[in-house]
């Protein structure tokens, strides 16, 4: 299975413009492609200041000093890499189809643009298996890394998400983007939620819903099968049940929702019904998550 069978065709060179857009301190102490608000040896200049003994004398301007008889030295703002960091949630729930590709759409596309831009990209997602995390940096590994999450398989890990995510997470990246369906419930995400700003001061949690779960569109009566416990639940769907069912979801959302507000992290909802180009040139560039 390769890249084309899950992203539109000239995927990468239609995202190749695009970049991760943040307001958050970079952190990396590398060469990358973004300008940081210190100083230091990149081609951008910023302004002048008096020579100070111990300045580099090479940085002193020779036509400020003609004109005003005074030592001035330039002062250029440094170029720091970004480290962002993607963590999947690829417990049972998340493996409906539709849903499952198109968190694999999000992960592959938002790896390119940080993989494009020099930037450090680290990736992991909890299972039972021993997978070894990515952690590249440059645009020569978009390929590998579209490779790497395309074909991983569906987990057989019963452990909830929440509960293994904090071990998954690299430290001190600028950016942090969680992909999930957010259904775990509410209390184990406020368990997780409040310790991820040590994590990074930029934390994005993408919600990916399938339109099953947002309309169901069953009815009669049903066997159901919960995904991450096998547990089966004869019921009879009647109008009362979905509506009964729609209150509780939108109430379990509504939670969430206020935890996120309440922690400093930003949120975003994605349907499998809209296509990933919606997503990333509407939903993303919208919420300046991306630019």
């Amino acid at each position: 299975m390769n890249e084309t069978s899950i992203l539109p065709k000239d995927w990468s060179a239609k995202i190749g413009r695009l970049q991760i857009a943040t307001k958050s301190k970079l952190r990396g102490q590398h060469k990358g492609s973004h300008r940081s608000m210190r100083f230091g040896s990149s081609l951008d200049f910023s302004d002048f200041r008096e020579y100070h003994p111990g300045d580099d004398v090479r940085q002193i301007d020779w036509n400020v000093f003609g004109r005003t008889d005074k030592y001035f030295i330039k002062r250029f703002l440094d170029e720091q890499e970004m480290r962002v960091h993607i963590l999947l949630d690829s417990s049972k729930s998340m493996q409906e189809d539709k849903k499952w590709l198109l968190a694999k759409q999000l992960t592959i596309s938002l790896g390119q643009l940080v993989l494009g831009r020099d930037d450090r990209l680290s990736f992991a997602t909890p299972t039972e298996e021993k997978i070894a995390p990515f952690r590249r940096k440059g645009a020569m590994y978009r390929k590998a890394f579209s490779s790497y999450i395309t074909n991983l398989t569906e987990s057989k890990n019963n452990t909830l998400f929440t509960s293994q995510a904090l071990q998954h997470i690299a430290k001190d990246c600028t950016v942090l983007f969680i992909i999930s369906d957010g259904l775990e419930p509410i209390d184990e995400w406020e368990k997780i939620l409040r310790r991820l700003p040590r994590f990074s001061q930029d934390i994005r949690l993408i919600l990916v819903q399938s339109s099953d779960e947002i309309a169901p569109s069953f009815a009669g009566d049903l066997q159901l099968i919960d995904r991450e416990t096998e547990n089966r639940l004869n019921v009879s769907v009647s109008r009362r049940v979905v509506e009964d069912y729609e209150k509780k979801r939108q109430q379990h959302f509504l939670e969430l929702d206020a935890l996120c507000r309440r922690f400093g992290i930003h949120s975003l909802k994605v349907e499998t019904k809209d296509d990933i180009s919606h997503i990333l040139f509407h939903q993303m560039i919208r919420s300046n998550w991306i630019n």
